[in-house]
């Protein structure tokens, strides 16, 4: 029959295989990683698959098919680290892993395979302990399933190893029943690293989908927020209008508009400026949003005109609006010009009423109303 070492690489060379196919759908670190921790798994069996004439290079094959394995799974330990940021790999390491590797190639010649064979399962334990501790920080940090899967089965390799090499009768390589085992684990990884690699890219679908979300949403507040003043414009109103109905239609709250407009504004351009007139508005603006709820709206109608929406009747906007103008005269009275304040027209929406803007057509005429009557009030004055 076939040799299980054999088995056991061709197995490593398929996941191997796999997962150079994915990376070219998913180009990440982390495959990457991955697929140089399969190739190198792959070769340490493969390696003692052979048998030599001389028994010290069956020897010396065996331990450098050891060392493999402990590189393997160091690479494991790295891959978790490269999900999130590129790994800083020093020369340090190389260097570190020399005496491992001259070990594990000499001294079986000199003491026979079982120098290196609880050592090497010993490392062999502890860098797929280190993976599985690494892949499971990841899933605690990412919330994926498939690194929390992988995790747990490299701790299950890393068990596995540490009683090969305490077990004080084991002979040189692994038993036809641990090679199966180590098997079955090797699969179950390479399914969890295929379940990872799903959930991260529906993962980058959802973040990307946040990001879309948020333009969209970015642009909208820009095409329907008024640049100057900050406010509401009428394409916003045209928009929330028909809600606002309904909503008075469904469970009965009042709606009514105030319509505002800013005395002797065209005074104050011709004669301060536009940069004044400018900034007259952003004041007016600032001072409306401020000085409703804020389940209102506030619109900048075009010009100097300002249009609000509010959920009262009809006699309690014209309370707002009295309670407006006086307002803005105490606040601005003192850094405007004589004679610039607010004009403010109301009118109720009937609960039969279809066409809103002939709400907005009445509380505009009475605006030009209340500005007359304003006028009327300052001309011995002027």
């Amino acid at each position: 029959g076939l040799h299980p070492q054999l088995i056991l690489g061709a197995a490593a060379l398929l996941v191997t295989g796999l997962l150079f196919l994915l990376y070219f759908y998913r180009p990440r670190l982390y495959i990457r990683y991955w697929i140089l921790g399969w190739a190198i798994a792959a070769a340490s069996p493969l390696l003692i698959v052979h048998r030599y004439a001389l028994d010290q290079v069956n020897a010396a094959v065996y331990g450098l098919s050891q060392f493999l394995a402990v590189v393997s799974a160091l690479v494991f330990v790295i891959s978790a680290d490269a999900y999130r940021t590129r790994p800083r790999l020093r020369r340090g390491y190389a260097i570190g892993l020399l005496p491992v590797l001259l070990w594990f190639s000499l001294a079986p010649i000199k003491l026979g395979p079982m120098a290196v064979h609880g050592p090497g399962h010993l490392l062999i334990a502890g860098g797929f302990a280190a993976a599985g501790v690494a892949h499971l920080l990841l899933m605690r940090q990412t919330r994926l399933l498939g690194a929390a899967l992988v995790g747990g089965l490299m701790l299950l390799v890393a068990a596995a190893n540490g009683w090969w090499a305490l077990d004080i009768d084991a002979t040189v390589g692994l038993s036809n029943r641990a090679v199966f085992l180590r098997l079955a684990l090797n699969l179950a990884i390479a399914l969890g690293m295929q379940l990872m690699t799903f959930e991260d890219m529906t993962y980058e679908l959802r973040q990307a989908n946040r990001r879309l979300e948020a333009t969209q949403g970015d642009l909208r507040d820009l095409v329907t927020r008024d640049e100057l003043t900050g406010c509401r414009n009428r394409r916003f109103f045209d928009e929330v209008i028909g809600r606002e109905i309904r909503r008075r239609e469904r469970y009965g709250i009042p709606l009514s508009v105030l319509f505002i407009d800013v005395n002797r504004f065209k005074i104050i351009n011709d004669t301060l400026g536009h940069e004044v007139g400018d900034q007259v508005l952003q004041r007016v603006a600032g001072f409306l949003v401020r000085h409703v709820r804020d389940a209102d709206y506030v619109f900048r109608w075009g010009g100097d005109e300002f249009l609000v929406l509010i959920s009262c009747r009809l006699d309690e906007a014209e309370r707002k609006a009295a309670d407006l103008k006086a307002a803005f005269l105490r606040a601005h009275a003192a850094t405007l010009p004589a004679g610039v304040g607010l004009s403010i027209g109301c009118a109720e929406a009937d609960p039969d009423a279809d066409d809103v803007m002939e709400i907005v057509k009445q509380a505009d005429e009475r605006m030009y109303e209340d500005k007359r009557r304003g006028e009327e009030v300052r001309a011995p004055a002027l």
